[in-house]
C-alpha cells in the first residue's frame, strides 16, 4: 500500500514538473532594422528622451530635457525611403537642474511656451547610409518659425518585443541628433546663444502585431 502511494505521489510530482511553464525569455534588440516589420509605429512614452544641449559660455554643455513627446513612424524596412515621421514635443515639459530656470526658459524671453506651446518635426526624406545608420530630413517648427533639419540616426536595436506578437509587437530603438542655429528660430545672440544647439533623441518606437 505504501509503495503504491509513493508511486502515485511521484507520478503527480512528475506531471507537475512537466506542466510548469517555461521561464520567460527577455527579448533583446538586434542590430538589424529589417527585423522590425512594416507598419505604423508610435513613440514609447516610457522609453524616450529629448534633450537640447546648449553651450554654457564656452565652459560646458547645459542639458535641457523635454518630458512630453509623441510621434508616429510609418516604417517599411524594404523601402526605407518611403518611411515617414511626424513628431511633436511639448515646450512646457522642459526641465533643468537649475531651480526655477525651466520656468524662465519657457517664458517670453526665451522659448515663449505660452505663445508657441509645441515644437513639431515632419520628415520629407529618409535615407539609409548603412546597416546601422541613416538620415532623416524634414522641417522643424519652433517658436513659430520653420527651419530645415536633418537628423543623423543610429539604430540601437530592432526586432520582436515581449511576446514577439500582438501584446508588445515589434520595436525600433534609435539615437538621433541634429543641430539648429538658435538665431534662425528667433533666439537672440545677446543671450549667449551664438553657436548651434544640439537636439538629441533617444527612444523606442513600438508596433503591435
Amino acid at each position: 500500500m505504501r509503495v503504491a502511494a509513493l508511486a502515485c505521489a511521484l507520478a503527480l510530482a512528475a506531471s507537475g514538473f512537466a506542466a510548469a511553464p517555461a521561464p520567460m525569455r527577455i527579448p533583446l534588440g538586434q542590430k538589424d532594422v529589417r527585423l522590425a516589420t512594416a507598419g505604423t509605429y508610435t513613440l514609447d512614452p516610457n522609453h524616450v528622451s529629448v534633450e537640447a544641449r546648449v553651450p554654457h559660455a564656452g565652459f560646458s554643455l547645459s542639458i535641457f530635457r523635454f518630458g512630453g513627446a509623441r510621434a508616429t513612424l510609418q516604417w517599411d524596412p524594404n523601402a526605407v525611403a518611403k518611411s515617414k515621421l511626424d513628431a511633436t514635443v511639448e515646450i512646457a515639459s522642459l526641465i533643468t537642474n537649475v531651480a526655477g530656470f525651466a520656468q524662465q526658459l519657457q517664458g517670453a524671453e526665451y522659448l515663449n511656451a505660452a505663445k508657441y506651446p509645441q515644437a513639431h518635426f515632419v520628415s520629407s526624406a529618409f535615407r539609409r547610409t548603412d546597416a546601422m545608420h541613416g538620415k532623416v530630413t524634414g522641417l522643424l517648427t519652433l517658436m513659430g518659425r520653420t527651419v530645415p533639419a536633418t537628423f543623423e540616426v543610429t539604430l540601437i536595436g530592432a526586432g520582436p518585443g515581449f511576446a514577439g506578437g500582438p501584446v508588445m509587437g515589434h520595436v525600433i530603438g534609435i539615437h538621433a541628433e541634429t543641430s539648429i542655429d538658435p538665431n534662425a528660430i528667433g533666439l537672440s545672440p545677446n543671450l549667449l546663444l551664438k553657436t548651434p544647439i544640439v537636439i538629441a533623441v533617444d527612444t523606442e518606437f513600438d508596433k503591435k502585431g
